[in-house]
């Protein structure tokens, strides 16, 4: 079973629907590694070992009659943000503590008609804010390349478990950077869809015009599996884009010669780590080297991104994250009166984290503020955006670093919320913008820790970005998994 860790899902399929494994067995497999492994990285909040193996089971049934997809009995792990229907939903929050949500995120059905197994629920920053996974309110989840450094946020237990090999691949979200950043620290692939790609039905929301649901996961190839099953239309997200979703893996390992590359100016500014730079710039060349035009360009709001996401998204959670007052669900702090109940519940059930964004987004929607603030980023942002529409008049993908540097040690930033903030400076655009974009592993630091390399493109261009992606990937061949894991 040892060799399944090394090979892509599309492989495991073809071993599942042969019956020379069966979905049983590989399920045991990954929960025994669960059961080894979890306690070095912390990357679960929870193992639905029962679950998983009812639903190999099922998945067992279904091979044996020839039935089933690509993902039929492939064991995943699922960020604690999507609403699973009788399982615990907690967004790594003590206000959620004892959620146990009545139905299921739409990923979550298609992923369940796809066959996929449910390993677990995996840890993150509480309600999905945060870049380390440092705050949130159980545990702190650590890089599988070096114990005392952060995994990234807020998908760090998603990006964790992968890395280490606990789980064949996982879901995870992206706000401002929350899949793209995880994966890069941790070396593997993790893309950020089309706003509107993904149906948003049933994910928790942080903020509700940036958010989206992606997939994690050790290569390319797995991560065009995923997004087949994931995307497409759904009426219960009014955000859904109406649009047809093909067979991704059908544009990975199509030539790169004649594609246009931008490179923009603004991404390679001072602070960025010289091994950083060195192997995006490395990419860089490989693309040139086979065919591809590259040429500099501008993204000149960048500058303005991250004041801009600081402004739109508190105010978008502080609006969504009002519904926690102790009576609907979840938390329940009892005090003389109803007030005092709110005031109870939310000072016991918020993190640190969540509280100093809803305060800065109750202030920037406040009377007063409103103009000076919101309308002002709201502007803003769809300059930013105006800054890529120009850009890929010019080109057909924008390469840039996922992060200035590698994965920093835990605790480093914590007592610093700016400095944490500007760790997603290169994400952030993307969301503003709605884009898609990709980390895919482009090699390793001095100290070897992994380092990212992000490929964005056009609205509803993932096929692009996915062939990008896979050439960079067949290039490098970088190893996948840390050794202490194997």
């Amino acid at each position: 079973m040892e060799e399944t860790l090394h090979l892509n899902i599309k492989d495991i399929s073809h071993l599942l629907k042969n019956r020379e494994i069966t979905s049983f067995a590989l399920t045991e497999f990954y929960i025994k590694r669960i059961k080894k492994y979890d306690s070095m990285i912390s990357s679960y909040l929870k193992i639905t070992e029962d679950i998983a193996y009812e639903m190999a089971y099922e998945a067992n049934k279904r091979l044996e009659k020839k039935e089933g997809g690509m993902l039929t009995g492939i064991p995943l792990g699922i960020k604690d943000i999507l609403c699973t229907e009788g399982i615990e939903t907690t967004c790594a929050s003590q206000i959620l503590k004892g959620f146990i949500p009545p139905y299921d995120a739409t990923v979550i059905k298609k992923l369940k008609k796809e066959g996929f197994v449910h390993l677990g629920r995996l840890n993150m920053d509480e309600f999905a804010m945060g870049s380390s996974t440092e705050n949130s309110s159980y545990q702190i989840t650590k890089n599988p390349w070096a114990l005392d450094r952060i995994p990234g946020g807020s998908s760090g237990g998603s990006a964790s478990a992968v890395a280490a090999g606990l789980c064949v691949a996982s879901l995870g979200t992206d706000t401002g950077g929350s899949i793209r950043q995880p994966a890069a620290l941790c070396g593997v692939v993790g893309m950020k869809p089309t706003y509107g790609r993904v149906s948003r039905y049933g994910l928790i929301a942080f903020a509700s015009s940036l958010d989206q649901i992606g997939p994690i996961t050790r290569n390319v190839t797995d991560c065009a599996i995923i997004m087949n099953a994931i995307s497409g239309h759904d009426p219960m997200d009014s955000t859904s884009i109406p649009q047809p979703v093909f067979d991704f893996t059908e544009a990975l390992g199509k030539d790169i010669k004649g594609l246009k590359i931008g490179i923009p100016k603004e991404y390679f500014i001072e602070g960025i780590e010289p091994d950083v730079k060195k192997s995006v710039i490395e990419c860089i060349s490989i693309f040139e080297k086979n065919g591809a035009h590259v040429e500099e360009i501008s993204l000149p709001h960048t500058e303005y991104a991250v004041a801009t996401y600081y402004i739109i998204s508190p105010a978008e959670a502080s609006s969504n994250l009002a519904r926690y007052d102790g009576v609907k669900y979840g938390l329940r702090v009892d005090g003389k009166d109803i007030i005092e109940m709110y005031k109870k519940t939310r000072l016991k059930g918020f993190g640190r984290e969540v509280k100093r964004r809803i305060i800065l987004g109750t202030y920037v929607l406040s009377s007063g503020y409103y103009d000076a603030y919101y309308r002002k980023a709201s502007q803003v942002r769809t300059l930013i955006r105006k800054d890529f529409e120009e850009a890929f008049k010019v080109c057909d993908l924008i390469v840039t670093p996922v992060s200035p540097t590698t994965a920093f040690k835990i605790g480093e930033k914590s007592d610093d919320p700016l400095k944490m903030y500007l760790s997603d400076i290169f994400t952030i655009p993307v969301n503003l913008a709605g884009l898609p974009a990709i980390s895919v592993p482009c090699g390793f630091d001095s100290l070897g820790l992994p380092i990212g390399l992000q490929i964005i493109g056009r609205p509803l261009d993932e096929a692009r970005i996915l062939n990008a992606a896979f050439f960079i990937e067949q290039e490098k061949k970088l190893k996948k998994i840390p050794d202490m894991f194997l």
